[in-house]
C-alpha cells in the first residue's frame, strides 16, 4: 500500500480536516504521514477553539516527494495561510502539482496552491472567501462538494469530506496501477 503525504504548519489546522481523511487513508491500508515545517505536535482546532495535536511523522525538510502517492492539504484559516510563507512547503506542493501525483486540498488549503503558482487554468473548490484569490491567480472557482482537474482535487468545506476522502482514495488507486 501507499504512504500518503499530510501537510502542515504547527498551528491552526481545522481538527477534522487531518483527522478525517487520515482515518479513510488508514482504513484503506494506506500509511498517513504527518509532515510539517518543524518536528513535534501540531495544534488542532474546532474552528478557533484548541482541540487537540497530533505527533509530526517527518520534518519538511527531510521529506522527498518521491516517498510519496499523494498529498493532502487540510485548512484551517491560520494553517494555510502560515505555511504558505514557508518557501519549502510551497515548493513542496508545487512538486507534487507539477509531478502529477494527487494533491488534495480543502477549505483554506487552495491557498497553498495560490503561492505554489498551479491554479492558473484549474477549476478549484474551495472555501468561499478564496473565489476572488482563486481567480486573480488565474483559476476558476467553483462552488462544488468536490473538484478534479488532472491531479488537483479540491473541496469548499469539512461538509464535503465524505466526497473528498473518496475521490482522494480513487486517485491513489490510479496513480498505483
Amino acid at each position: 500500500m501507499a504512504k500518503i503525504a499530510f501537510l502542515t504548519s504547527s498551528e491552526g489546522i481545522e481538527s477534522v480536516e487531518l483527522t478525517d481523511p487520515w482515518k479513510a487513508v488508514a482504513d484503506a491500508g494506506h500509511t498517513p504521514v504527518l509532515i510539517s515545517p518543524e518536528s513535534g505536535e501540531v495544534d488542532l482546532f474546532d474552528h478557533l477553539e484548541k482541540s487537540g495535536t497530533q505527533k509530526v511523522d517527518v520534518e519538511l525538510s527531510d521529506a522527498d516527494i518521491n516517498d510519496y502517492a499523494a498529498l493532502v492539504l487540510p485548512g484551517g484559516v491560520a494553517n494555510p495561510d502560515n505555511l504558505r510563507a514557508v518557501p519549502e512547503a510551497v515548493d513542496f506542493v508545487r512538486q507534487f502539482v507539477t509531478g502529477g501525483k494527487p494533491l488534495a486540498a480543502i477549505c483554506h488549503a487552495p491557498w497553498m496552491l495560490i503561492e505554489a503558482d498551479v491554479v492558473r487554468g484549474k477549476r478549484v473548490a474551495s472555501f468561499p472567501s478564496l473565489q476572488t484569490d482563486i481567480r486573480n491567480a488565474g483559476g476558476e472557482w467553483v462552488d462544488e462538494e468536490v473538484v478534479i482537474d488532472a491531479n488537483l482535487i479540491t473541496s469548499r468545506n469539512p461538509d464535503d469530506l465524505p466526497a473528498f476522502d473518496k475521490a482522494l482514495l480513487d486517485a491513489v488507486e490510479k496513480a498505483s496501477v
